[in-house]
């Protein structure tokens, strides 16, 4: 089968490459803080420093359309635990492309953060952290939308450059007409917009997207996979085995499912994954 696949937006590896990503939030916002400061240390990689990457947006995981606008989120508090048990007190968000996060083209920053996938082909040019999250890929199309888990195939389908969910789509799912976006909120206007029939990406972000579409998009599915998510650092990164076990420590003493409850399943619109029906392909 062909697959009719166009890709909008997307930069050269070039271009990629030589983009900086602009900077960010400082300080800790209005995040919650659990544990002690100051129990454990690296060597960040700026100093006085603790720098993230992040691909906006990302509903409730970095709330806010700029780097310097969020001061909430799940992977936001997140990164600031870290930052406080590591008795760094400013915290900087810089914006990236998800390819840019993966393929290890960013420079100067101690974790990147963006629901980032687990796979093997990503060790080569990344290290990845202690994953915290299984991932699920959600589909939400317009509300009324004819698309179900048989017809999906026939669809004009929307994903995001980078993501797993690209090759996935065409090998596992087939689908004959897919389209490839560079970031997710251009993903999004194109599913309201009709531009494209139904759009897939990480389950969080789907129910996050719909919720703030204002009645415009619904949720219709989800692919589980089993996959983890975890944070990715610099290749051979010195900090990562203080940062995996902070995060390993902030799992066990349930820092994360605090974080969970505080900013995802009040960004859902009252809908958790639980409730979005599970299709097969």
């Amino acid at each position: 089968m062909n697959n009719k696949i166009s890709i909008l937006g997307i930069a050269s590896a070039a271009l990629i490459a030589l983009a900086l990503p602009a900077a960010a939030t400082e300080g800790y916002g209005d995040c919650k803080l659990f544990g002690e400061a100051g129990t454990d240390k690296i060597e960040p990689a700026v100093a006085g420093e603790f720098n993230v990457i992040i691909n906006l947006p990302a509903v409730n995981e970095f709330n806010g359309d700029t780097p310097e606008a969020v001061t909430s989120g799940r992977e936001f508090c997140m990164a600031v635990n870290i930052a406080h048990r590591l008795g760094l007190e400013k915290v900087v968000l810089k914006n990236a492309s998800f390819d840019s996060i993966v393929a290890g083209q960013n420079k100067d920053f101690d974790i990147a953060l963006a629901l980032i996938t687990v796979k093997d082909a990503r060790k080569k040019v990344v290290d990845f952290s202690t994953p915290y999250a299984v991932g699920s890929y959600g589909l939400a199309a317009k509300v009324g939308s004819d698309v179900t888990a048989a017809n999906l195939r026939d669809k004009k389908l929307g994903t995001q450059a980078g993501t797993t969910m690209v090759q996935w789509a065409q090998d596992d799912l087939k689908t004959d007409n897919l389209s490839v976006f560079d970031d997710t909120g251009a993903m999004f206007t194109a599913v309201a917009a009709g531009n494209v029939d139904v759009v897939m990406t990480d389950l969080s972000i789907v129910l996050g997207q719909v919720a703030a579409s204002h009645g415009k998009l619904e949720v219709i599915g989800q692919f589980t996979t089993g996959s983890e998510t975890a944070g990715v650092y610099p290749k051979g990164s010195t900090a990562k085995p203080v940062i995996d076990k902070i995060i390993a420590d902030m799992i066990a003493d349930g820092t994360m499912k605090a974080l969970e409850a505080e900013y995802l399943a009040p960004g859902w619109g009252g809908k958790t994954p639980a409730d979005v029906p599970v299709w097969k392909y």
